[in-house]
């Protein structure tokens, strides 16, 4: 998805559950398709929404964000509570995406982890899912994000092997090919969430932004760290540096992104490579 070429605001009238009510509007601002990530005002008086009736929040002036998953269904559901006990529903129509797709037919998918491996691995998926988990206040999720870097893009969101027919894991993020000791940004205000102080198996030198309203970055590779857990940065301002760490075979920046559970497409969230 190219968020900006794409972008637009949508005005959705949506129908209400008790009859007579008047309709009030859901405002998004986005793109309706897998991997994306849509900003929206909710209807005046909402005192809750929620996405497929998952809770979602909504900030003081109304604004809300909400996000699909690269393998987000066709449909989805937003509904508002408002004051008055007045629920409106709207059905989104998402649009699917069609994913790179490798198919190897000559070879067998990778034998699955060792004991050993998965001893190393359980405290390390332990802490990222205790870093996502932390409620920061940030306030990034609501700009314009920026690419953390800039150059060639040797790896596309959502992309997967198909080995004998049996599918391997696609590829959660975006990969940006530069030199070792190569300088990233982050790409909106947001608090270090998790910092690695020694590399962590896959990811190696893992960095975590956390953006706001459910919405996180994640660094992979890295050759150094230059912020602190619970810091505070700003857009543009530099977090670290491409390497080769964990399970990589070349110096490049892994770039991810999740809301809540939801993998998204940072490439959506950023636009084009500029340049």
């Amino acid at each position: 998805m190219n968020r900006r070429a794409a972008i637009a605001a949508i005005a959705c009238v949506l129908a209400p559950v008790s009859a007579g009510a008047q309709p009030a509007p859901f405002i998004l601002s986005g793109d309706l398709i897998q991997g994306g990530r849509v900003i929206g005002t909710a209807p005046a008086g909402t005192t809750a929404l929620t996405l497929n009736g998952e809770p979602v929040e909504v900030a003081r002036d109304g604004r809300f964000l909400i996000a699909f998953d690269r393998d987000q269904a066709a449909s989805a559901v937003l509904a508002a509570t408002r004051i008055d006990g007045e629920t409106l529903r709207q059905t989104l129509t998402i649009r699917p995406r069609a994913w790179r797709i490798e198919r190897l037919n000559t070879l067998a998918r990778q034998s699955q982890p060792t004991e050993a491996f998965l001893q190393l691995r359980r405290p390390e998926l332990a802490r990222i899912a205790a870093a996502r988990a932390k409620v920061t206040g940030a306030q990034g999720w609501s700009q314009s994000f920026v690419w953390p870097i800039t150059g060639r893009i040797s790896g596309l969101f959502g992309a997967q092997r198909i080995y004998r027919g049996e599918p391997g894991a696609y590829h959660s993020g975006v990969d940006v090919a530069r030199p070792a000791g190569t300088m990233i940004a982050a790409p909106a205000d947001g608090v270090v969430i998790l910092a690695a102080t020694s590399p962590f198996t896959l990811e190696g030198n893992l960095l975590m932004l956390d953006h706001g309203m459910g919405l996180n970055s994640a660094f992979l590779h890295l050759s150094r760290i230059d912020v602190r857990e619970g810091a505070t940065v700003k857009r543009g301002q530099p977090i670290g540096a491409i390497g080769a760490t964990g399970r990589a075979t070349g110096p490049h920046l892994h770039w991810s992104m999740k809301w809540h559970d939801a993998r998204i497409d940072p490439l959506l969230v950023a636009g084009p490579m500029p340049g």
